[in-house]
């Protein structure tokens, strides 16, 4: 019998107030794998009226406290790794071993976000007056609005989550619709670890449905947001009406630039895994290879043989090495890219098909692609596809590559192939995006290092690392006078004694 799942609001797990719902089903063979209540408004009023009563005692709970629970929820997530990672790759198509890295940076933030409940550092300074003590300390925000992507359906939460919890403040969460089930296991782990009832609210729902009273409703103070570039800017140009603040991170357009002098099968290992790992539905995928012109060909060669040869299918089967994409239209938005390639004059190397015999045909799958001829304002160089789809683009010399890895709209990630150690920090200091790999590929990133991106990757917010406490707390500076006197600042003359 299909499982019915419940949203969780004020701590139960109940249905949905108009009792609509959707299903969930596997991308590669179109199994269907539970049933997901479909929310309106009213159920993420409720949520929000949970989490703000909640937010005023949780607040109050010591941050060492708090990160206690945390890091019991990273204990169950170990526990519970393979079971979280297989659902995981049912419900969105990415291979086993990419689910269970998934999970493993679930668990990587919430120990590390744990650690933070005893430091949530804020500065103490000399005052200008004497007999006066200035610091500034951390405060919460108080209720947080998250709304998370399918692609990563527990690194990315965690991301936001664990930050925010660790902080003191309380969540409204709204999952992705495809991957329901992911938010289910999470949210599950969190209350068998002893969050606070109403400290975490779980609404599932389509798009505006939930999100337009989360952006609406002023008692959410910030809304932190991973997803595309339309939506997010649109959040960006809603939330400042109702004094939110809002973390947005959107799109990439992805580069690796080779050099000539750059170890060329390393090279490849690193373009195969970030063109097509996770189907290139990652933010960090390659979608760009820049190639020095001595070294093209060749290069160009293995990374084709390569794409050709990957194995399509189940991503629960061990010899599988890429899965399907996420929804058919997520299918039929990379094949139109594809065809626009074709158009501009880009030449097809492989790929550019939609598998039709069995059993790849029940599924949402899309061949490896890859574009040779691409030239730098090329839409298919420009716009983020978000598929299994790479363009190569010649190049003459790092000056050259680095310009053209930094003239799109995106400033997420790249990464350079060379030998050369002079070269290597001419990229790192002129490269544009706020990550960069030396010798590896775009995709790679460890939670205590803040990660985000320039441009229209997201608005300056970074997640993960310690950057990740700023963008869930306010800065209070605190001022405490114990001369006994009103002492004015900037005003009073301190008198300094002569010998």
């Amino acid at each position: 019998m299909t499982q019915k799942f419940k949203n969780y609001i004020n701590g139960k797990w109940v249905d949905a107030t108009v009792g609509e719902t959707y299903e969930n089903r596997n991308p590669a063979n179109g199994n269907l794998l539970g049933i997901f209540p479909k929310s309106s408004r009213h159920d993420v009023l409720k949520a929000i009226d949970a989490a703000h009563k909640a937010y005023l005692h949780w607040r109050l709970v010591p941050a060492p406290k708090r990160g206690e629970i945390l890091y019991r929820v990273g204990q169950l997530l170990v526990e519970r790794k393979e079971q979280i990672a297989s659902e995981m790759t049912m419900e969105m198509g990415k291979v086993v071993k990419e689910t269970r890295g998934d999970v493993q940076e679930g668990i990587d933030m919430s120990f590390f976000a744990a650690g933070e409940g005893r430091r949530l550092l804020g500065d103490t300074t000399p005052s200008e007056l004497p007999n006066k003590f200035a610091m500034s300390v951390r405060m919460p925000i108080g209720v947080i609005g998250v709304i998370t992507p399918w692609n990563f359906p527990m690194a990315i939460p965690t991301w936001k989550i664990m930050p925010a919890l660790v902080a003191g403040n309380a969540i409204v969460w709204k999952p992705a619709r495809w991957t329901p089930w992911s938010a289910y296991n999470l949210t599950k782990a969190l209350e068998e670890a002893g969050l606070p009832v109403g400290v975490l609210n779980l609404v599932f729902g389509f798009g505006g449905a939930v999100g337009d009273p989360m952006v609406e409703d002023k008692r959410i103070g910030m809304i932190s947001f991973t997803g595309s570039t339309d939506v997010g800017t649109n959040l960006q140009a809603r939330c400042p009406k109702t004094y939110k603040r809002v973390s947005c991170e959107m799109g990439g357009k992805n580069a690796i630039m080779v050099m000539d002098d750059a170890d060329l099968d390393l090279a490849v290992e690193g373009i195969i895994w970030s063109a097509f790992g996770t189907t290139g539905q990652r933010c960090t995928a390659c979608s760009r290879l820049i190639a020095h012109k001595k070294i093209i060909k060749p290069l160009t060669e293995k990374v084709v043989a390569r794409a050709k040869a990957l194995r399509l299918g189940d991503g629960l089967d061990p010899k599988t090495e890429m899965g399907p994409v996420v929804n058919a239209d997520a299918r039929a938005k990379i094949h139109e890219y594809v065809q626009i390639g074709k158009r501009e004059g880009a030449k097809l190397l492989c790929g550019g098909y939609m598998p039709d015999k069995p059993p790849l045909n029940k599924g949402y799958f899309y061949a490896p692609t890859v574009f040779g001829g691409v030239t730098p304002k090329m839409r298919i160089a420009q716009e983020e596809i978000f598929g299994p789809v790479l363009g190569i683009i010649a190049c003459g010399s790092l000056e050259e590559a680095v310009t053209i890895n930094n003239e799109t709209d995106f400033g997420l990630s790249s990464a350079i192939y060379t030998k050369d150690v002079n070269r290597a920090f001419h990229a790192m200091r002129d490269i544009d995006t706020g990550l960069c790999y030396i010798n590896s590929g775009t995709i790679g990133a460890e939670v205590h290092l803040p990660f985000g991106g320039t441009r229209g990757t997201g608005n300056g917010h970074r997640e993960a690392g310690q950057e990740a406490l700023t963008t869930f707390t306010e800065w209070k500076s605190i001022f405490v006078d114990f001369s006994g006197k009103l002492q004015k600042a900037q005003i009073d003359e301190v008198k300094v004694a002569k010998k």
